[in-house]
């Protein structure tokens, strides 16, 4: 069987934000995300990345969206596979922003988060990051998110804050 070629895109966001001793606060510095691939074992995938940029999502605009979505585009054009690393405050807006670009990609396209980073102990990240990746392979073309046992499609994909998860928009 050919090796599934994987493009990862990384754009910031809590998944991968790391502690800054010196301030006490969690920033998005560097990328923690080449830490988490080499702990998994991924027989039959090759994975390509491409750092974006290394955004808390509540700073993106609609620019960085629309470059995301056609970032998103051209490596769906050339890879088997997208995986879209993403803060989960405006995951949603880029998930609807890649529908309208894009309508229906020629292979899936998975955005996902954490809602608690990489570099906690109860960290939601290399789960969500697994699933990603085990996703990506399995599910026809389309744009989702894959976190915590749940894959949706867009368009009408919304995050439910209270209960720190994503769902179907209420309507849909």
């Amino acid at each position: 069987m050919p090796r599934k070629q994987i493009a990862i895109i990384s754009t910031g966001g809590t998944i991968e934000k790391t502690y800054d001793e010196l301030q006490g606060v969690l920033e998005n510095r560097v990328s923690v995300l080449d830490v988490m691939l080499a702990s998994l074992v991924l027989d039959g995938v090759d994975i390509v990345r491409v750092p974006l940029m290394n955004k808390d999502s509540l700073d993106m605009d609609d620019s960085d969206h629309t470059l995301i979505a056609q970032t998103a585009g051209n490596m769906a054009a050339a890879h088997d596979g997208v995986v879209v690393t993403h803060g989960t405050d405006r995951l949603a807006a880029t998930g609807e922003r890649i529908v309208e670009l894009l309508g229906e990609p020629p292979v899936p396209i998975v955005l996902i988060g954490a809602m608690r980073p990489y570099q906690l102990r109860n960290t939601d990240a290399v789960q969500n990051v697994t699933e990603a990746l085990l996703a990506v392979q399995l599910i026809p073309p389309g744009v989702y998110v894959a976190m915590h046992n749940c894959v949706l499609q867009f368009p009408g994909v919304v995050k439910d804050v209270s209960r720190g998860r994503f769902v179907r928009r209420a309507s849909d």
